[in-house]
């Protein structure tokens, strides 16, 4: 049929279809379309007589995919499997626990695209709100490996790898710890993913500066050339099935502890990692909120990395104002090059968080403690290894990209004079997001200003980047009605 209905698979069958009354289907029902090549379980929508000819269905165009099937070939189409798996997903939206195998069913059906996005998204509100214990992260993480593919790094012992959990726009730090720590000498084969509630996820960012939908062989290439790489982990099928929870999370704009959780230490485990740093920011604006919160996510994040053989150690950070001055794919890769160039105009708050960060790495792997891990990190970023390095990475995966530019540019001045003592980073994501990040890689903000600086009326405050009048007049219609995102305080 030629339409995009994103991930989920669609039947079109004509209303007065002799298949949809014999089986007694009916809109939404869910049905199991099969060819002689393959099967794909659909989402059933009902059209009128003049959109098909009759004896015929349409298939948007990821069932298309998945049937592998094309125009004329026969389909037996009928009511889809009944999941027993649905009942645990009814269980646990009624406060009950799931087992180990119950999760595992869940997970397996999931990854299998048996669910509907409704069902995907039940499966989510369920578990959202704490409403997961530690057996149960646990349980999830484990089955969320065991759908996916499993890296293997033979003759290496240890396999570094660092996350940060998000809500922190500009936060961009992993292509630098990755530069700084494999310069000095530790493998880290890094697989990212891409934004859920924010206006850039790391692979969003990288992809604009290089190809990082490598397949399993390809990274397995680059981190034997170089030691490390700088990959989208959705390419690679390493926990398809956390990629679908992804999907549903963006739209529901939900990144709830447990899942959480799950989603990083799964991709870690499978990615072949044995050490691991996570980053928590913690903000009255970010996305966790108090120490209190911090610690106790902390904890979990070791616990069940203990219980799934991966050691973990959590950095609690700053996360009260945004890092560096470039939110959205393309301006967040112009900070981290700066940071990686030594550029005088980069901004310090993403080079401190990136050196502290690689402290901690270099510290797991040798034990000389974090001022030694801290002072070799900033001497590799100076002298030029950090840099180097990555471009290493960057050659062995296809070579520089040329940053592509923005078709409209706006700029926004203060509206007062003042001390500018607060931004808020989930507004400021927003504003991001309503101009076109990450889906335009080029759309975005940068901010001309910093938190304590002073201001007088009429002075440059961000510069916004979009690719299209709609997308630019939306994110300046939400700024203006929305006015508390930058807090500017009179002087007395």
């Amino acid at each position: 049929m030629g339409i995009d209905t994103h991930q989920e698979p669609v039947v079109y069958m004509r209303e007065d279809c002799h298949v949809c009354r014999a089986e007694g289907l009916n809109a939404s029902s869910r049905v199991i379309a099969q060819t002689d090549k393959s099967s794909v379980i659909a989402s059933l929508n009902v059209v009128n007589t003049s959109v098909l000819p009759s004896g015929s269905a349409g298939f948007s165009r990821v069932a298309m995919e998945r049937l592998r099937a094309k125009p004329g070939d026969e389909v037996t189409i009928q009511h889809a499997p009944l999941l027993s798996s649905l009942g645990s997903v009814r269980k646990k939206i009624f406060g009950h626990g799931l087992s180990d195998a119950e999760l595992s069913d869940v997970i397996t059906d999931i990854s299998a695209h048996r669910y509907s996005d409704i069902e995907i998204a039940g499966f989510i509100t369920g578990c959202a709100a704490g409403r997961l214990n530690l057996d149960e992260i646990i349980g999830l993480t484990r089955a969320m490996v065991a759908c996916g593919k499993r890296l293997q790094w033979p003759g290496h012992e240890r396999i570094f790898d660092k996350h940060c959990i998000g809500g922190l726009p500009g936060n961009r730090t992993t292509p630098i710890v990755v530069a700084i720590v494999s310069a000095a000498g530790l493998v880290m084969p890094k697989t990212s993913s891409r934004a859920i509630t924010s206006p850039a996820g790391t692979a969003d960012t990288l992809e604009t500066l290089c190809q990082v939908n490598l397949n399993l062989a390809e990274i397995k290439r680059v981190v034997s050339d170089v030691g490390a790489c700088l990959a989208w982990g959705g390419a690679v099928n390493l926990s398809p099935a956390d990629d679908l929870l992804i999907r549903i999370e963006r739209a529901l704009d939900v990144d709830a502890e447990g899942q959480l959780i799950a989603s990083v230490l799964s991709k870690k485990i499978a990615a072949g990692s044995t050490h691991a740093v996570i980053d928590i920011p913690v903000g009255d604006t970010a996305k966790v909120r108090s120490r209190t919160h911090a610690d106790r996510l902390a904890s979990l994040f070791v616990e069940v990395g203990n219980a799934c053989g991966i050691q973990i150690r959590c950095v609690v950070t700053d996360g009260s104002k945004p890092v560096g001055f470039g939110i959205g794919p393309v301006e967040e890769a112009r900070d981290l090059m700066a940071v990686l160039h030594g550029d005088t105009q980069a901004p310090d708050d993403l080079r401190e968080r990136a050196l502290l960060l690689s402290a901690h790495l270099l510290d797991m792997a040798d034990e000389q403690g974090l001022e030694a891990g801290q002072i070799l990190a900033a001497k590799l970023l100076e002298d030029g290894h950090a840099l180097a390095q990555f471009e290493r990475i960057v050659q062995a995966q296809g070579g520089l990209k040329t940053l592509p530019e923005a078709a409209y540019v706006h700029s926004e001045y203060a509206p007062t004079s003042g001390v500018l003592v607060a931004i808020d980073n989930r507004r400021l994501a927003r504003l991001a997001k309503l101009a076109g990040a990450p889906t335009s890689p080029a759309a975005g903000l940068r901010l001309n200003v910093v938190v304590s600086d002073s201001l007088t009326a009429g002075q440059l405050l961000f510069t916004l980047y979009s690719n299209s009048v709609g997308e630019q007049q939306y994110a300046l219609d939400y700024y203006r009605q929305d006015s508390d995102i930058f807090l500017i305080e009179k002087k007395q």
